[in-house]
């Protein structure tokens, strides 16, 4: 299955609020919750509140969707925080704050397996019990 199918359907700022209201008890848009849905409810936890409490309460989701399934070490941090902040980052750029206009403009936050943090984040730190915790700064070189 594509992970990318979703993205080709529109959001209003109506169906983002309900989206986060939904995950913000217990309801993950779909039982796998593939990594394009992590990117989609963080892009509407960032149209619906400021960016550090869309910050605060998106990782709160995260955390009680992986203790509900039995997977508190699923959690990731840095991962989480870096893309919230990516994901910021291309919103605020491009002034967009819909959905599918969102997706086509930034394809690289979708792929998982070639991961935009590959840029910033060296594999062995990424993999670290302290990156899984607390947030760390990327390790790698900037990019010109």
């Amino acid at each position: 299955m594509d992970e990318r199918m979703n993205l080709n359907s529109s959001s209003t700022d109506a169906q983002l609020v309900t989206l986060v209201e939904q995950f913000e008890q217990g309801i993950a848009p779909s039982a796998a919750f593939p990594h394009v849905e992590h990117v989609k409810v963080a892009f509407a936890y960032l149209c619906v509140y400021p960016k550090i409490e869309a910050l605060e309460r998106f990782a709160n989701g995260i955390k009680r969707l992986a203790v509900a399934k039995n997977k508190p070490q699923a959690y990731h941090e840095t991962i989480t925080w870096a893309y919230i902040f990516l994901i910021h980052e291309r919103m605020t750029a491009s002034g967009t704050r819909d959905w599918e206009q969102f997706g086509v403009e930034n394809p690289d936050l979708f792929d998982w397996k070639n991961s935009i943090l590959s840029r910033y984040y060296s594999k062995a730190l990424l993999d670290s019990d302290r990156a899984r915790q607390v947030f760390v700064m990327p390790d790698l070189p900037s990019q010109p």
